[in-house]
């Protein structure tokens, strides 16, 4: 019997192999490929203004060799960082406002802070008119760069640099419905104008204790009595009779050891939930918080954001809470008034504040508004973007019902003149062994549909938040309403 020839079929099998194989090959090269392009795609729309600005690339000294920075304006077009360059080609980068915008404004020698770092892209792109940008690139002249519109607010920022006056804090106003920066001033200062000559000076002091430092942003304070929002919300969640809660004020109280005393031992006798809130009653809040639950504590807390990252694109510090369930009673009650380990930036209250104040939900803020070329043609627009609900609308409205009594009968009443209607909570934290030291603090927000303002005002080691930190806030309130 003949033996049947085998070899084509085996031939046959191996060209199948091969050419299946050539295809993997193929569809996984044509794969890297693709997401190679939708890598480009996504890096060219997403990615590349943030990896060009970042301080550490190199690239940005050959923008800068090709364009001339771009200006920083307020929102109204007034003129707050610009290049002058002198008839030997010098650029000089000027801040009319000296230290006033210091902090928001930033600078851009000696690193980049502030605005001059968020659109340092922008400030060294340019979007000239083509034939310009050709025709300034062969006769190698360089492009002007494309401004930037601030969100900031002249007079608001004006006001407050004037009302902090030479005490050391910080205050921050945002538009709660957009999340627009509209001033924010940290003292001490300094004059961008003399960051080179200044420089070694300025940034040889200890972080903290710098004049670069940014209070509003990066400063971590105890924040007394401003706290107890955060009290009444989780005391509201937790408790579901907690409004119909009354407590008797002696002006101290005393559990076990240790013992909580009103502001000046003020006694404030029989009194319900919402007028221990108004008259800020460190015994009322002590013992709702000998009640709470720590972890369902902190779970509120969380809401508020914090321990958590902020929506904040410039530096800042994270705010703690450190209250656990084997806390002492002590403990329990110095956190729920706004002392022992919680510590939290005047930027964060603000944005507890505006969140408050827009029904729950939180806006993102932001210091840019638009960018332009140097004619004037719009390049490219921020628009106001939710965060989310810190709380939900209900919760909101009982908080500012709350803050509202603070203004009308309140440590805060002083406010009930103003030609708007504001909601507030005033704080004094200790924050020494001198119990005779405190910081003073507000939280407040008007309560306009069109036009509204939340602001946060910390000044240091100043006393109590109706005496000092108060009138501050209702010049704000003055200035933009006026």
């Amino acid at each position: 019997m003949k033996k049947k020839n085998n070899a084509p079929k085996s031939e046959k099998r191996k060209k199948t192999r091969k050419n299946h194989e050539m295809g993997m090959v193929t569809y996984l090269f044509t794969g890297l490929f693709a997401l190679l392009i939708g890598y480009l795609v996504y890096f060219d729309g997403v990615l590349r203004e943030d990896v060009i600005n970042n301080p550490y690339n190199s690239r940005q000294e050959t923008f800068a060799e090709q364009v001339i920075r771009g200006k920083i304006l307020s929102n109204d077009g007034t003129v707050l960082a610009e290049t002058l360059v002198g008839e030997d080609g010098e650029e000089i980068r000027s801040y009319p406002f000296g230290d006033m915008f210091a902090h928001a404004v930033g600078y851009a020698s000696h690193g980049r802070t502030g605005v001059e770092a968020l659109g340092n892209f922008s400030l060294l792109t340019s979007n000239a008119f083509l034939p310009e940008r050709i025709t300034k690139e062969i006769k190698e002249e360089k492009n002007l760069g494309d401004n930037l519109i601030t969100t900031l607010d002249v007079d608001l920022q004006r006001a407050a640099y004037a009302a902090l006056g030479s005490q050391r804090g910080a205050i921050v106003a945002i538009e709660p419905s957009t999340g627009k920066i509209l001033c924010m001033v940290s003292k001490p200062d300094f004059d961008p104008n003399q960051i080179g000559e200044k420089w070694e000076t300025w940034n040889g002091l200890d972080s903290a204790d710098s004049v670069l430092y940014n209070r509003v942003t990066q400063g971590l304070y105890a924040p007394g009595s401003v706290f107890k929002v955060v009290t009444l919300l989780d005391d509201l969640r937790e408790n579901p009779q907690a409004e119909d809660t009354t407590f008797h004020c002696s002006g101290s109280l005393t559990q076990g050891n240790y013992t909580i005393s009103c502001y000046r031992r003020s006694a404030h006798g029989t009194q319900s939930l919402q007028k221990a809130f108004a008259h800020s009653c460190n015994t009322a809040f002590a013992q709702i918080g000998l009640e709470l639950d720590p972890t369902a504590f902190g779970q509120t807390c969380k809401s508020l954001l914090f321990g958590v990252d902020l929506p904040v694109d410039l530096p800042y510090s994270r705010s703690s809470f450190a209250l656990t369930g084997q806390a002492s009673e002590d403990e329990k009650m110095m956190t729920a008034i706004g002392q022992g380990q919680t510590m939290v930036s005047p930027m964060h209250m603000a944005l507890i504040t505006a969140s408050i104040a827009n029904k729950g939900v939180l806006m993102e803020p932001y210091l840019i508004d638009h960018i332009e070329s140097y004619t004037g043609d719009q390049v490219r627009a921020y628009r106001p973007k939710a965060y989310g609900s810190l709380m939900t609308d209900v919760e909101a409205g009982k908080l500012t019902e709350y803050m509202r009594q603070v203004v009308e009968s309140g440590t805060a009443k002083t406010l009930n003149n103003l030609p708007v209607t504001v909601a507030g909570k005033t704080g004094s934290a200790e924050y020494s062994s001198d119990k005779t030291k405190s910081h003073a603090w507000f939280i407040g927000f008007s309560m306009e549909e069109e036009k509204d303002l939340a602001v946060c005002v910390l000044v240091e080691g100043a006393g109590s938040g109706g005496e000092y930190a108060v009138p501050i806030a209702r010049r704000l309130f003055e200035v933009y309403y006026s």
